[in-house]
């Protein structure tokens, strides 16, 4: 009886398996399968031994990493602003009336008092020689029940002659004629003043820098056009730049901090500037706070009205979690580092602060001295080992 065995070692591949032949006289039936049935269970054991220690999902991957440490980062902050006049007012006229002469026009200078534009309003000469009449009646009236009173108390002091009635009805009549004259000469005052809005002058030092009427223009409360104002006049030596700081940066500003800025009519030339007012809340639509910086403008280089891109410097008092860009995932479970802990991959949740070009500020529950993935993406999923 001839028995063919085959001889196999974990060294030896399977295509070199060779065969033995050798003979035998008593070889039993049942010894022969139960050997066999062990050998074929060692050879698969075997193979599956091997396939195993070649699984790469068993193997721990080499991912670059960081220790973190808190460091200080300072930054600029890059925003539109506008630059304003310093001053601006809108002049309208208070009377009806008609345009009499114009003193000024678009671009004019003037300082505070200048006449800009003289009014007419006829009806207004005839109201003051009305109240001018008034006024000079009841002063006659007024001396007339004045001098009555003073004779009268002068006879009363012989007994007898005045009766006391006599001479209090005196005194009521003085003291209403004095009535109506204050009344007449406050009457008189008030056509006065409201003449003397005929004439538009300049409130503060300034450049005229609209003019919305000609000569023989009807204006006034209910002339045409009175929606629009007769002169805009602004400050241009002084401007006003207004930048609405987001919420996240308004805790690295204050007063006299200086900022720099350009316009795009001199893109080359570099302006500063310095924080002069803010105003301590945050608008609730752009949930951002409006800061102003004075802007000398003598050389009247800068206009109102112009936009101006801002850089402000934002130093960092105090030292932060700085990590590079690209150790922070953005992904649909939120915003997260991975940090490597015993060898597996651990996401933790953070916010984000500041950011410069390559690196950005984090908040969470993370530590000095944690190990972080340096190159973190959403393939890395929770537990998967990694090797630093």
């Amino acid at each position: 009886m001839s028995i063919i065995l085959l001889v196999y070692t974990r060294s030896t591949p399977i295509h070199n398996i060779r065969l033995y032949t050798m003979n035998t006289t008593i070889f039993r039936r049942s010894t022969v399968l139960v050997s066999s049935i062990a050998f074929v269970a060692f050879l698969s054991s075997c193979g599956h031994s091997e396939k195993e220690s070649k699984d790469p999902a068993n193997e721990a991957v080499a991912i670059p990493t960081f220790v973190l440490h808190k460091e200080q980062l300072s930054t600029s902050l890059k925003m539109p602003g506008e630059l304003i006049a310093y001053q601006q007012v809108d002049l309208y006229a208070k009377v009806s009336s008609f345009v009499k002469s114009l003193r000024a026009d678009i671009g004019s200078e003037v300082s505070k008092g200048d006449l800009l534009m003289t009014l007419e309003a006829p009806e207004l000469i005839s109201q003051l020689a009305a109240a001018d009449s008034r006024l000079q009646s009841q002063q006659a009236i007024y001396m007339a029940s004045k001098s009555n009173y003073d004779r009268l108390l002068e006879t009363s002091k012989t007994p007898g002659t005045i009766s006391k009635n006599d001479l209090d009805q005196a005194i009521a009549k003085r003291n209403s004629d004095l009535a109506n004259l204050n009344a007449a000469k406050a009457a008189f005052k008030e056509v006065g003043t409201i003449q003397s809005y005929l004439e538009i002058r300049a409130p503060f030092s300034g450049v005229i820098s609209a003019r919305n009427v000609n000569l023989g223009a009807y204006v006034g409360p209910s002339g045409k056009g009175s929606d629009l104002p007769i002169f805009t006049l602004q400050e241009q030596k002084n401007l006003r730049l207004a930048v609405s700081i987001p919420e996240l940066y308004t805790g690295y500003l204050k007063q006299g901090d200086a900022v720099t800025f350009t316009v795009q009519s001199k893109p080359s030339q570099l302006f500063t500037a310095k924080v002069k007012r803010k105003s301590g809340a945050l608008d609730l639509r752009l949930r951002a706070e409006r800061v102003e910086m004075d802007v000398p403008n003598n050389s009247k280089d800068l206009l109102p009205g112009m936009v101006a891109e801002v850089s402000i410097s934002l130093p960092s008092n105090i030292s932060t979690f700085i990590v590079p860009k690209s150790a922070v995932v953005d992904g649909a479970e939120g915003v997260y580092v991975i940090r490597n802990k015993d060898n597996k991959a651990e996401l933790v949740m953070v916010k984000k602060g500041r950011e410069t070009d390559d690196k950005i500020e984090i908040y969470g529950k993370i530590a000095d001295g944690d190990v972080m993935v340096t190159a973190a993406s959403e393939e890395i999923h929770a537990g998967d080992k990694i090797k630093p």
